[in-house]
């Protein structure tokens, strides 16, 4: 009677053995390759720098005034040309807060009831007008995810990196919170964008920018 069992050689093993690890690292990198595309996105590229953008929102600041907490809400207009911003700040009602131009060698702030205030520096104009720091020369970067951190180098945030964020020379940590894709360009832009810093003129100053609209001219 002939028997159904066969004796194999080690030779045989070992080539058996080597057949099927080839297979499964084959498998193995098959699923890899599933899982690249049927993940997550890779984080889309940082979209390229505009000179031109007229950005609309909605801003918030805490600081304090005399050792008091004090806060304040509202709504936004950036325009920013390459040789000019104006910016619009809103209180909760429509009334127009401030309005800051900026222009080279010279800015302007003018308030309801003041008369207009003008300062080589934006930033120290709208310190000492407004009583809290607006960083109305770093936000002309900040609000397309990108700056220069207190190293001098230049940052750039990745799309879809939530909180991921730098810190400036003069002390200004610049934090992107989370993102939205343009519908028209496609292109994945700041959603909100927090700044924070201590001062001596104002305690710790916190501001939060929520990005509702985005347009180039």
């Amino acid at each position: 009677m002939m028997s159904m069992q066969q004796t194999i050689s080690p030779a045989g093993l070992r080539r058996a053995g080597s057949a099927a690890a080839l297979s499964l690292a084959a498998l193995l990198a098959g699923c890899a390759g599933l899982q690249q595309q049927s993940g997550q996105p890779v984080a889309a590229a940082a979209p390229a720098y505009r000179d031109s953008i007229n950005v609309g929102g909605r801003i918030s600041v805490q600081y304090e005034q005399n050792g008091n907490p004090q806060s304040l809400h509202g709504s936004f207009l950036w325009n920013q040309t390459p040789k000019q911003i104006d910016l619009e700040m809103f209180s909760p009602l429509g009334q127009t807060v401030a309005t800051i131009n900026v222009k080279p060698g010279i800015a302007t702030l003018m308030q309801s009831g003041r008369a207009p205030q003008v300062a080589p520096d934006v930033d120290e104009l709208a310190a000492q007008s407004l009583g809290w720091p607006l960083p109305v020369s770093g936000m002309r970067q900040w609000l397309q995810g990108t700056g220069t951190d207190a190293a001098g180098k230049r940052f750039t945030a990745k799309p879809g990196e939530d909180y991921a964020g730098f810190t400036t020379k003069d002390g200004w940590r610049v934090v992107y919170a989370n993102w939205q894709v343009d519908p028209d360009s496609g292109e994945t832009r700041p959603k909100r964008i927090d700044m924070t810093r201590d001062t001596e003129q104002a305690g710790k100053v916190a501001i939060r920018i929520a990005v509702d609209s985005w347009k180039q001219p």
